[in-house]
């Protein structure tokens, strides 16, 4: 299932390496750059090696091929052409997973922002991420840079709104939660290491409070600085409670 028909170009050897091991979408071509130096070889040879086992062309063309293809200059001589994101059920995310941490992220307004989300909940072990029909990977080639690739490996689902998701985590045996400063148990004190839905909402709009009122818990983030009433924003959100989960849930498998 793809969000649209078009194929995308990927920048730079992180992301394309990562779509040709991800296998969340087909990739059709890979170009290089042709250069010289141990360097270029090292990595020649490491996107031919992967190239050769997912069966895809690898070809070397020149600078002006590679820069008709390119929004940034961070793709060090590296593109794919690939086709649409594959996306998985919500059932997928957590079948065979023990304890699945699953994560909704809602309402981002930048590419770059929803990329750095992924990183941090992929690094702390997040089992899939939830995204909404409208969502970053149209932009996939920045969102893949801005995850050093986790977005070409993450399992992803796509959910027409938070509730929906919630419902039917809810019937698979997770607890429902999500973040917000009122009526809520500070982060440190509750315990994360059950299965678990966060909804995370973006920059703008924020959780609705018909969710929250379904929660079964509400995270609050302390803060050291108590005249700070600001919310963080949801890169900095998703990596403090994705790593809290992480260390709560190494602490309970000892």
């Amino acid at each position: 299932m793809g969000m649209d028909a078009e194929t995308i170009w990927l920048e730079g050897s992180i992301s394309v390496e990562a779509a040709l091991l991800g296998g969340c979408r087909s990739v059709l071509a890979v170009y290089v750059q042709t250069g010289n130096g141990r360097r270029w070889e090292r990595r020649l040879a490491r996107l031919q090696q992967l190239a050769r086992q997912a069966r895809v062309p690898l070809q070397l063309v020149d600078e002006a091929f590679i820069a008709g293809r390119v929004t940034g200059n961070t793709h060090g001589g590296v593109v794919a052409q690939a086709g649409p994101r594959q996306f998985v059920a919500l059932e997928a995310l957590v079948d065979g997973v023990e304890r699945p941490f699953i994560v909704m992220l809602d309402g981002i307004e930048d590419p770059y922002n929803f990329g750095q989300a992924l990183r941090s909940l992929y690094a702390a072990g997040a089992a899939g991420v939830v995204v909404r029909p409208r969502n970053w990977f149209t932009a996939a080639g920045i969102v893949a840079r801005a995850s050093a690739g986790v977005s070409e490996q993450m399992p992803i689902a796509i959910a027409e709104t938070a509730e929906q998701a919630a419902d039917t985590y809810r019937q698979l045996g997770l607890r429902i939660a999500a973040t917000s400063n009122q009526n809520a148990v500070p982060l440190y004190e509750a315990n994360l290491t059950e299965p678990l839905f966060l909804l995370l909402g973006g920059e703008k709009r924020g959780i609705t409070r018909s969710f929250l009122a379904q929660a079964d818990l509400i995270l609050q983030i302390p803060y050291q600085q108590t005249n700070f009433q600001q919310s963080l924003g949801v890169v900095a959100s998703a990596a403090i409670v994705a790593f809290e989960a992480m260390r709560q849930r190494k602490s309970y498998s000892l």
